[in-house]
């Protein structure tokens, strides 16, 4: 039996469900999307063509294949200064660095890992 309020709810019900299973989809595909906080999120292959970075050498680990860095704005990844943990696309690259060292790098987010990709010691 077709009733009116049955009908309506059972819409109603059906259009909630099919928003909700849509909304992470949305966000996903909307960069400016709550979900997505900007371009953090984005999972890049490249970096920008842009400036490298400044940074300063608080931790190295080579085994882990780790840099901990304090640096300035990175513009490519739209990223404020601060200091935070990198993982180096060659642990190689780790082999002259010690704390305290000034360096200016490029890194990218790669698919949420921010990778060192390129480095040199600041003059």
């Amino acid at each position: 039996m077709n009733h009116p309020k049955f009908c309506f709810r059972t819409t109603a019900l059906a259009l909630f469900l099919s928003a909700a299973a849509l909304s992470p989809a949305w966000a996903a595909s909307h960069p400016g999307a709550h979900g997505s906080h900007g371009d953090h999120a984005k999972p890049t292959a490249q970096a920008a063509t842009g400036d490298m970075a400044d940074g300063e050498v608080r931790k190295v680990d080579k085994e882990g294949g780790k840099l901990t860095l304090r640096h300035a704005e990175i513009k490519s990844l739209d990223m404020p200064a601060m200091t935070m943990v990198f993982v180096v696309k060659d642990k190689a690259m780790l082999d002259k660095l010690k704390p305290g060292d000034k360096i200016k790098f490029k890194a990218i987010n790669d698919a949420g890992k921010f990778t060192v990709t390129e480095m040199q010691m600041a003059q």
